[in-house]
């Protein structure tokens, strides 16, 4: 029960959201080799963790900017010390025009002393633009930065907005930092892609229903479910079957599949990610420079094929539910936005439900007892779901396939002095539009990884080891022939050990962590290592 007792006592339910920094097939890169560019910190290593320690960082990619004129908006300078949220207004720049070709949001932030780490929000005319969380702080102080490329928003940005920001957090004579950030919106002019940027942001109403304009053609709703807050939700892959003697149990056991439907019917199925925040797996120390892979993104979901019957004019139901949590039990958040893309030569546009055909959801976790308890995890599901539109441009069939995949193997010791998960998620999804043109389909087969265990001695000396992985690829085709193409590889490991039940300054505490994030592909390449011992950055290095 000691592990998990730390879990709970460190859970904040946030990721350092530096890793939200996201990279589109068009602008992954070519798989030509190059010389490699070493960029190494020089820098001593202490023997363990002191009180100050590198700012956090990631691995991953800055957000191309264009080289045109831009304009920026501060939409929130505040602390957060409490769960009071920040609420401002919003007042589109005058010097850009109203169509970017793109929009960069940048959160600064700082904090010092003693805080776990914290989710957070920012709403924007009630438009979900960014989740995110915070590091935990060294006694010294430390201080990060986050950028997210915001394009897709901007139907929402051209006209005045309340803006709405929490973090929420606790300060009192024990957790002592004060969470300060600053977030801006960046305009550069220009126009996007017409294809990436819808013609309207829609929010659920507050009996969550949908109402879409009845010219729409395209649906594409985004879900930030997050398993957090605390509690067993938190850590819900390692959760076992009622019959199993751990302290985190879940009817069935660690299968979470995240469901949407319209009107009771089912509309989109995905995996979520195994995000771990940077108090998870009872170590800080892993977590303190360089985050897990990826950051509170959304789950997107094609909703194109319910176009037909959600454009009646009329209110639609819309459901988001998590397939595998105990009933009444808290822990998951998952806030909606939809986007429509409209036609603009019709008032209404006309269309049909042709399939939604779910294959039977396999769930099984089976418990072998011993004196090292085992529960091996075998569960998927399919999803097809296909319709179509009369538009000013013809009748365009959208087809939806997607099929989900989860194994793992959880091992644990009587007490949880030793706790151990290797798991594999992959989310494998097939979008299909045919129509004003030959055939286009985007084929993707995302791989998520988890391979850990963390141990307590006799000497109450605590040790995490754990690997994590990100992983994509997407093919794109026209007629059957290969047009774009890109490949994802986000590796995070780390190693930390520290003493428990003592005072912060008697830890003792040593780790070491690295990440590798590679993006290749038909557009170009990035590759960047990052490695850190003690917090101290021990090497930063790029090249393809």
């Amino acid at each position: 029960m000691r592990n998990r007792i730390v879990m709970s006592m460190l859970a904040g339910a946030t990721l350092l959201a530096s890793t939200l920094l996201g990279v589109s097939p068009a602008q992954a890169a070519d798989a030509k080799p190059r010389a490699v560019d070493a960029k190494t910190q020089v820098a001593d290593v202490p023997a363990e963790f002191g009180t100050d320690w590198h700012d956090p960082l990631t691995a991953a990619p800055p957000i191309a900017k264009p080289a045109t004129k831009s304009c920026q908006v501060t939409l929130a300078d505040t602390e957060f010390r409490d769960f009071t949220p920040y609420k401002g207004t919003y007042t589109p720049p005058k010097a850009c025009g109203d169509h970017w070709s793109k929009v960069v949001l940048r959160l600064d932030g700082t904090v010092k002393g003693r805080q776990y780490d914290r989710l957070g929000y920012l709403h924007v005319g009630g438009v979900e633009i960014l989740r995110t969380s915070t590091p935990e702080p060294s006694p010294d102080g430390i201080a990060w930065s986050v950028e997210k490329d915001v394009t897709r928003y901007s139907a929402t940005f051209r006209t005045a907005q309340d803006v709405e920001m929490l973090i929420g957090n606790v300060v009192d004579d024990t957790y002592t930092g004060v969470i300060g950030v600053k977030a801006t919106l960046t305009f550069y002019e220009g126009r996007p892609a017409a294809a990436q940027t819808p013609d309207r942001v829609l929010t659920l109403a507050a009996d969550s229903t949908l109402t879409t304009p009845r010219n729409t053609e395209r649906i594409v709703a985004e879900v930030y479910a997050t398993g957090s807050g605390g509690g067993c939700e938190e850590f819900w892959y390692l959760a076992v079957p009622d019959s199993a003697p751990y302290s985190c149990q879940a009817d069935k056991g660690p299968y979470r599949e995240v469901q949407i439907k319209v009107d009771g019917q089912l509309a989109g199925i995905a995996a979520p990610f195994p995000n771990v925040w940077t108090g998870g797996w009872s170590d800080p120390f892993l977590w303190y420079v360089i985050p897990g892979p990826r950051a509170v993104k959304p789950i997107e979901y094609d909703l194109t094929p319910f176009a037909g019957l959600l454009n009646d004019g009329r209110p639609h139901h819309i459901d988001v539910s998590v397939v595998g949590v105990p009933e009444g039990q808290s822990g998951w958040s998952a806030p909606v936005n939809v986007l429509v893309w409209q036609d603009a030569q019709r008032a209404h546009v006309t269309g049909k439900l042709t399939l939604d055909r779910a294959g039977e959801l396999n769930n099984s976790s089976t418990y072998t007892p011993g004196s090292e308890e085992r529960v091996d995890t075998d569960a998927g599901h399919r999803l097809t779901t296909a319709g179509y539109v009369d538009t000013s441009h013809g009748r365009v069939r959208t087809t939806v396939d997607r099929t989900l995949a989860n194994t793992s193997v959880h091992r644990w010791i009587d007490g949880e002095n030793m706790d151990g998960l290797d798991a594999t998620w992959t989310d494998d999804e097939s979008v299909t539009v045919d129509g004003r043109g030959p055939a286009r389909t985007t084929a993707t087969h995302r791989t998520y990884t988890m391979n850990g265990a963390t141990t307590i001695g006799t000497d109450d000396r605590l040790r995490t080891v754990l690997t994590l992985g990100d992983r994509a690829a997407v093919v794109d085709t026209r007629d059957g022939r290969r047009t774009g193409w890109s490949r994802l590889d986000d590796t995070y490991a780390g190693d930390a050990t520290y003493t428990l039940n003592v005072p912060r300054d008697q830890r003792h505490a040593v780790g070491t962590s690295s990440e590798r994030y590679r993006l290749y592909g038909s557009g170009g390449c990035y590759d960047r290592s990052l490695s850190t011992a003690q917090g101290v950055l021990t090497e930063d290095r790029s090249g393809c």
